[in-house]
């Protein structure tokens, strides 16, 4: 994992990105907070449907009707605001500045273009490289990424690849771009161990040569335990629990983060079974007047069913916090509560959104 130097290269501030339906308003992502450092990477941890993926595309600009990004969310990157972008605008910050690897490789691939042919054009579109030096460049970053045989593979179709030959050859597409920041969603769940071990040692060594800052997407716990400085765990559009990565996984706070790292399969599961976690997230299509995971909690009490939580500090420390009713701990259950609404976010939902 690389060494943070504490600066940060993206910040997002009370982000709200809403989906309007005809019969109800879903709040995919719901007043999130965090930083991304410089040189290092942070982690999104979550089950399907936590609206990790839809915060990836809010930061990149990829939102569209009949969703949007409410007034008052803010992402900062390299101090400035791209809620604030246009279409135009934006595309000078895709690539150049922020890529994005995505899930399936074969959804970034266009099936009729050969692979040097898709880099080149990468090369040409960003850094205005073209001829044999654009050749050239599309052979070293093919080698960067661990491609053999280089030079002959820029001939060859994306089906003539491999799942993670392709998703090699998507980051090098990012590469090619040159971004100082690079989100990362999901890219090891369609391959098997041996090369998802490969591509995540092939993304830290890219970090450290390029000093890339890194925001990564998975449902993962084994691997955002490998890859990550620092974690936010996300529960039905909302951050749970955030923490530096070993306070995570040794001090676990939030019951979801406790039940989500006892799903890890270990010595112990050969006897007891692999531990699962009842029932689903829910789609957040109301505001947030309770705990959303406290119908699946096993430590929920009455309060949780009308009061939502904050994120508040846990554990030792400045870096570790959880949005739990539990906590502060050696407070009284009146105490507690009251600390969480004094720590609320702000929403921009309106009522009248469905019609806007």
């Amino acid at each position: 994992m690389a060494r943070s130097n504490a600066e940060p290269i993206l910040s997002v501030r009370n982000l709200q990105t809403v989906f309007y339906t005809e019969h109800e308003t879903i709040r995919a992502v719901d007043n999130i907070s965090f930083d991304v450092n410089r040189g290092e990477t942070v982690g999104i941890v979550g089950e399907s449907g936590s609206g990790k993926s839809v915060t990836a595309r809010s930061i990149m600009g990829m939102i569209e009707s009949p969703g949007r990004i409410l007034e008052g969310s803010s992402i900062e990157f390299e101090g400035r605001e791209l809620t604030e972008l246009t279409n135009e605008e934006y595309r000078s910050v895709r690539g150049s500045g922020i890529g994005m690897v995505f899930q399936d490789p074969r959804n970034s691939l266009n099936p009729v273009y050969t692979i040097g042919n898709q880099i080149k054009e990468s090369l040409n579109v960003n850094r205005g490289i073209t001829g044999a030096e654009a050749t050239r460049e599309a052979i070293s970053l093919l080698e960067s990424v661990g491609i053999p045989d280089a030079e002959r593979r820029l001939s060859e179709y994306p089906h003539e690849f491999s799942g993670g030959m392709n998703q090699r050859a998507v980051i090098a597409m990012m590469l090619a771009c040159e971004p100082e920041f690079l989100i990362v969603d999901e890219p090891t769940t369609a391959l098997d161990v041996t090369i998802q071990a490969q591509i995540l040692d092939l993304l830290k060594e890219l970090q450290e040569e390029r000093n890339l800052s890194i925001l990564f997407i998975t449902h993962d716990m084994g691997v955002i335990a490998d890859i990550s400085d620092r974690v936010n765990v996300m529960y039905a559009g909302q951050i749970v629990e955030k923490a530096p990565v070993e306070s995570l996984f040794a001090n676990p706070q939030h019951p979801y983060t406790e039940a989500l790292i006892e799903t890890i399969p270990g010595e112990e599961t050969r006897e007891e079974g692999l531990r699962t976690i009842e029932g689903e997230v829910p789609t957040p299509n109301e505001p947030a007047t309770y705990c959303r995971f406290a119908p699946r909690c096993p430590k929920a009490f009455d309060a949780c069913e009308t009061n939502p939580p904050a994120n508040v500090p846990v554990g030792e420390g400045d870096e570790h916090f959880a949005a739990c009713l539990l906590y502060p701990e050696g407070l009284s259950e009146a105490e507690r509560l009251e600390r969480h609404r004094e720590h609320q976010p702000r929403t921009g939902i309106d009522s009248g959104g469905a019609d806007e």
